[in-house]
């Protein structure tokens, strides 16, 4: 991915905006993100939040996440995008929605993650490292 990266909602009313390189990026299968999407799983990469700068009406949700841990969702409180989570169990990390990218083909994924609860009718990329739950740190 490029170096900054910016992103935003459906209509416009937030964006955000990144400089620097992605800690990581991976297509989320769990239970979690299959219904916070209504879809297969998420999609995102994770930042350093320090670096993160968000403007525009969003609006936080917080959840149990695949993990067990809290996790933060944010959204546009105008139209409803999802765009960033906050893990409590990483309390410097942010993760954004690649889909919220202004060039969302800049997302490279590294790994799938949580396959453990990917449904069978989701196509995953036989290329990618597959963890069950998180991958291993360290």
């Amino acid at each position: 991915m490029a170096k900054t990266v910016t992103g935003g909602c459906m209509c416009g009313a937030v964006r955000y905006e990144y400089a620097g390189e992605p800690i990581f990026a991976g297509n989320c299968h769990c239970r979690d993100c299959q219904r916070a999407g209504g879809g297969a799983g998420s999609a995102v990469f994770g930042v350093s939040k320090a670096g993160l700068k968000i403007t525009g009406p969003v609006k936080y949700h917080e959840v149990l996440g695949g993990s067990g841990q809290k996790i933060s969702r944010g959204f546009c409180s105008t139209c409803g995008a999802r765009l960033v989570s906050f893990p409590s169990s990483s309390p410097d990390l942010a993760t954004i929605a690649a889909g919220s990218l202004d060039d969302p083909s800049s997302y490279k994924p590294q790994m799938d993650i949580f396959t453990a609860s990917a449904q069978p009718w989701d196509v995953m990329d036989p290329a990618l490292p597959k963890f069950p739950r998180m991958p291993p740190t360290g």
